[in-house]
């Protein structure tokens, strides 16, 4: 993308089909966006340069998706004062996501990281938006757009649940 404003990490491959909700509601509303995998523990040099410089090329927010111990989110803020959102993602080996939960959610005083639910990306892609919309009438229109659609397909349900039974819908 030539002009990004949502900068969305991960610290894996694996973590791709997890991620994915992220780009493809910010693909939606029309928002730019760069998106790379980066480890806290095994890349943290290209971490601290991808963050650091995140302001002279036009983020705005970042995203970072992590499991298990879950630094990157918590790196990441280290080195900007740019809003983080972070996405806890379940590993296979964790008890529930928890881990991951936890260890973005319990980030030291003076470095705020926002949360998302275990493996919500397409929220952390959301949020992003909303944040970006402060500053930004159009994108603030087309959020306004998203959420009546969302209301729209939520109502149409109901109204198909109380139409019909919900036995009819199983």
């Amino acid at each position: 993308m030539s002009n990004p404003l949502v900068s969305i990490i991960m610290g894996s491959k694996s973590d791709l089909s997890i991620m994915k909700g992220a780009p493809e509601v910010l693909e939606e509303l029309g928002i730019e966006y760069e998106l790379t995998i980066l480890s806290a523990h095994r890349t943290p040099h290209r971490v601290m340069k991808l963050a650091a410089g995140a302001k002279g090329r036009g983020i705005k927010v970042f995203i970072a998706g992590a499991g298990m111990a879950a630094h990157l989110p918590g790196v990441i803020a280290a080195f900007t004062t740019l809003p983080i959102i972070g996405v806890p993602i379940q590993a296979s080996v964790s008890p529930g996501g928890l881990d991951a939960v936890l260890a973005i959610l319990q980030m030291p005083p003076g470095v705020p990281v926002a949360t998302v639910a275990i493996n919500g990306s397409r929220n952390a892609g959301i949020l992003a938006a909303q944040i970006i919309g402060t500053s930004d009438d159009n994108l603030a229109i087309r959020l306004d757009e998203f959420k009546e659609k969302m209301r729209k397909k939520v109502e149409a349900i109901a109204d198909e649940v109380e139409a019909k039974g919900y036995q009819e819908l199983l």
